[in-house]
C-alpha cells in the first residue's frame, strides 16, 4: 500500500518571486487549522510522510507540496543524488547566494494564502526542514502564516562564516520578518546543537527578532530533528506551537 494513498493529491499553480509561473503537486489530509509541511532532501520520504501523519493526528489539515525528488523514495545515496541534481539546475532555489530569498517562496506564500482563505482562523502553520528549513521564515512575510517553524535550516550551504550566518532572506523580506515579530508573530526553531550544517543561523535570527524566536537546541551532532533523527521533544514542541498559535 502506498504511504500517500490516504492523502488527496492536487496541484497548485502560482508565481514565484522571479515572476515565472510554477506548478507543483500537493498532498493533503486531515481537518482543523492548516499546516504546510515542506519536505527536505531527497523529497517526500517515508519519514517526512510519517511526520505529516503525526501533525494530522494532532488535529490539523496538512498540505505537503512535492517540490523535488520521487515521492516515497527512501533516504538512499541514489535518491539524494537525484534530488540534488534537480535542485542544482532549478532557478527556483538558492543554494550558495547570501542575502537572497529562494524564488519558490512566492509559490509557497500563495499556497499558504489559499489554505488560509479556505480554512479561516488566525492563519496557517509552515514548517521547513534542512534545505527547505528557511522557507518557513520566507513564508512569514505573508500575513497568512501565523506559525513558522524552522527545522535545521541549512541554506545557503556552508562552509563559510557568512553563509553559515545567512537566513536565506533578502534585506526587504528580513525587514518584514522583523516587523511581524515585533507585532507578536513568534518563530520556532529546532536544531541539534552540534549540527555543522546549520551554521550560526539561529544566533543571527535571535539577534534579529529577539524574544520572538523560540530556540530549541537538542543535544548531539545529528541532523533531522523531526524525521530521520526524530526526537519526541522536537515533535512535541512543534505540535504545541501549532496548537497555541493556530487554535
Amino acid at each position: 500500500m502506498s504511504l500517500l494513498e490516504s492523502w488527496d493529491r492536487g496541484e497548485h499553480t502560482a508565481e514565484t518571486l522571479r515572476g515565472t509561473t510554477a506548478t507543483y503537486a500537493t498532498y493533503r489530509k486531515g481537518s482543523g487549522p492548516g499546516v504546510v509541511v515542506i519536505h527536505e532532501i531527497p523529497g517526500l520520504t517515508p519519514d517526512v510522510i510519517a511526520f505529516g501523519e503525526e501533525v494530522v493526528a494532532a488535529g490539523f489539515t496538512v498540505v505537503m507540496p512535492h517540490l523535488f525528488g520521487r515521492p516515497e523514495a527512501g533516504l538512499s545515496p541514489l535518491a539524494v543524488a537525484g534530488a540534488m541534481r534537480q535542485v542544482c539546475v532549478s532557478r527556483e532555489f538558492t543554494k550558495l547566494a547570501t542575502g537572497e530569498t529562494s524564488p519558490v517562496a512566492g509559490w509557497l506564500r500563495s499556497l499558504a494564502r489559499e489554505l488560509h482563505t479556505e480554512l479561516g482562523g488566525p492563519g496557517v502553520g509552515a514548517l521547513g526542514m534542512c534545505f527547505t528549513g528557511g522557507f518557513a521564515l520566507a513564508m512569514m512575510v505573508d500575513e497568512s502564516v501565523a506559525a513558522p517553524v524552522l527545522c535545521q535550516p541549512s541554506v545557503p550551504f556552508v562552509p563559510g562564516r557568512r553563509r553559515g550566518a545567512d537566513l536565506n532572506l533578502s534585506p526587504a523580506d528580513l525587514g518584514v520578518v522583523r516587523e511581524r515579530a515585533a507585532a507578536g508573530c513568534q518563530v520556532l526553531g529546532l536544531q541539534y546543537a552540534g549540527d555543522p550544517l546549520t551554521g550560526t543561523r539561529f544566533d543571527t535570527l535571535a539577534g534579529e527578532i529577539g524574544d520572538a524566536f523560540l530556540r530549541v537546541d537538542l543535544p548531539g551532532r545529528r541532523h533531522s530533528t523531526v524525521t530521520t533523527h526524530r526526537q519526541q521533544e522536537a515533535v512535541d514542541r512543534v505540535l504545541a506551537f501549532f496548537t497555541e498559535r493556530l487554535s
